[in-house]
């Protein structure tokens, strides 16, 4: 949870998990970019990041890479959500695949960064998921979306493009509906990623930003 100092800044408690110094350093520099008023932890363990998260009490998000020493995949991300579904946890890998990043998101993780990604699609990425979204990567999508139009249009031989996209646009990795709107509000950036939003207790839509 964001802390508010004396000058009612608000701020961030931000916890960088990964076995390299140089990885986690080049993070904070990021990260700093992405929110100034924060407070880094570094852990090199799954063992180390657990006593972080005990110790304090008001982490605002963890960015953890999936290959450290202790980390055993969706267990590990499962421990977290399970003792502190306060904390999102964004996946920060060197793994692209879909099935990776179709794992942490499914284990409860509220974003996957590829460690190849520009400064500025994390930074967009980290402030998405502090303000409830869910990051994920554009290419999965497409991927999906790509894969969805080919079995349409061999299924039904149609000349109609128009209905293709239609229907192939609909079709999510997680199968919910693809939307141009957060919150209502038509999405005129640039595309960088995928958010999810919590449109209502228990239903999701998600925009690309």
């Amino acid at each position: 949870m964001e802390k508010q100092n004396q000058d009612n800044a608000i701020r961030y408690q931000i916890v960088i998990a990964d076995d390299h110094a140089l990885v986690r350093g080049g993070l904070e520099l990021v990260v700093k970019m992405a929110v100034p008023n924060s407070d880094i932890f570094q852990t090199n363990s799954f063992d180390e990041t657990l006593k972080v998260l005990s110790d304090e009490n008001s982490i605002d998000l963890l960015l953890l890479d999936l290959m450290m020493p202790g980390m055993d995949s969706e267990k590990s991300i499962q421990n977290i959500t399970n003792n502190y579904p306060g904390v999102p946890i964004v996946i920060v890998s060197v793994k692209e695949d879909f099935d990776s990043i179709h794992m942490a998101i499914s284990s409860g993780a509220s974003g996957y960064i590829p460690k190849t990604s520009l400064p500025e699609v994390t930074i967009s990425a980290i402030n998405l998921v502090l303000s409830g979204g869910v990051y994920i990567p554009p290419h999965v999508l497409n991927s999906k979306i790509d894969t969805a139009k080919e079995q349409l249009v061999d299924q039904s031989n149609t000349s109609n493009s128009n209905q293709v996209v239609s229907v192939a646009a609909s079709t999510s990795a997680t199968g919910e509906v693809k939307s141009n709107v957060v919150s209502g509000t038509e999405v005129k950036s640039p595309i960088i990623g995928t958010a999810y939003l919590a449109a209502e207790p228990g239903a999701k839509k998600f925009a690309e930003v």
